[in-house]
């Protein structure tokens, strides 16, 4: 028997409406409104200061590892699509979606202070808290979005999750899952073109990630991930699509980390500083900028006025922070309410722990 094609009609699409400059294509525009527009301008500013200010404090040893935003804040585009029912699966870098869906400065904060009281879920979302395991979380937004179809709600998850984490088993079952069972669900992949070290070249031989997707006869467009015109766009159509019962939606939103991969990391490692150059020169938040200028919505004046606003935000929710940790307990009384008896390994670690606070104390 003779080979045979197989004729399918595949293709991947790029979606772009902001250019470098700000410059908007006027087909594609998707119409927001001035007040979201300044909304979401304002959420992108919020987060690149509080990701400033969390390096700051990290620096400073108030806080623990973290992994900064900085570059990626165009996120907002994705989240801003969704109602407070639908649900937010994120990984550990959207701090700005998170922001948008109600978490709390002084939360995050604690979190990554080490307190239980950091992973509270804002009151009205349906979020989840942050996941560290590299690409765990597209699992629970596809059973999520199972459960969502199950109960024939309209509600969607959608999950965020790295390059890195298509290279891991979770990423192909939850797209597979998914796919076959056509449930409401997207997956946003943050393409900023490493993985900790490791560069996007070194993770596939795919000419884009969206085309991953195909594979699992979903959906799957690659976006200009600093565009939040455009991240919006492709959010939109799939969050519609998934609430109209036609299944789950693949979204690689092409951007770049500007800052390190977390606190622990050094970058000058292993990139140049003349590709995070080239990346700073297409910066979401000052291409969009430039775009509500063309639009008469926004001036120097208006700049620094929101600058300030935000920052005059930013300290007063480290101010509550602050105060909270003040409250919180000797950290000694975890080990009053485990155990009747303690064993000796954990009455060591007691001690371990008494002694070490009694240093701090004693070096002040």
């Amino acid at each position: 028997m003779p080979r045979k094609d197989i004729n399918l009609p595949y293709k991947i699409q790029y979606l772009s409406i902001l250019d470098e400059n700000g410059k908007l294509d006027k087909k594609l525009d998707p119409n927001l409104s001035e007040d979201l527009l300044m909304k979401l301008y304002r959420a992108m500013v919020l987060s690149r200061k509080f990701d400033e200010r969390m390096l700051t404090l990290q620096r400073q040893g108030k806080i623990g590892t973290f992994a900064p935003i900085k570059g990626q804040e165009a996120q907002i585009g994705a989240v801003a699509v969704l109602e407070p029912d639908d649900w937010l699966v994120p990984s550990f870098r959207e701090m700005a979606a998170e922001l948008w869906r109600g978490k709390k400065m002084e939360n995050i904060l604690s979190l990554y202070a080490g307190y239980n009281e950091g992973g509270e879920i804002p009151e009205g979302f349906n979020n989840l808290p942050v996941s560290i395991p590299v690409g765990s979380q597209t699992l629970h937004a596809a059973g999520i979005a199972y459960a969502i179809r199950y109960r024939k709600q309209k509600q969607v998850a959608m999950t965020f999750f790295g390059d890195g984490a298509t290279s891991e088993g979770d990423f192909h079952e939850a797209m597979n899952f998914a796919a076959v069972f056509q449930v409401p669900a997207i997956f946003i992949c943050q393409n900023n073109h490493w993985a900790i070290s490791v560069p996007r070249s070194h993770q596939t031989r795919s000419k884009t990630l969206a085309q991953k997707a195909l594979a699992y006869e979903m959906p799957g467009i690659q976006v200009d991930g600093n565009d939040v015109l455009a991240v919006y766009a492709a959010a939109k159509e799939a969050v519609d699509r998934g609430r109209s019962g036609e299944g789950p939606t693949f979204i690689e939103c092409v951007t770049y980390r500007m800052s390190v991969h977390t606190t622990a990391d050094d970058p000058k490692k292993y990139r140049s500083e003349e590709e995070v150059e080239g990346w700073v020169k297409k910066d979401p938040i000052t291409r969009f900028e430039k775009y509500l200028r063309d639009k008469n919505l926004m001036d120097d004046d208006q700049v620094k006025a929101t600058e300030e606003e935000v920052s005059g935000e930013i300290k007063e929710a480290v101010g509550r922070w602050e105060d909270f940790i003040k409250k919180t307990p000797d950290p000694l009384s975890m080990f009053e309410h485990l155990l009747e008896e303690l064993p000796p390994h954990v009455e060591q670690q007691r001690e371990e722990l008494k002694a070490e606070q009694a240093q701090r104390k004693g070096g002040k």
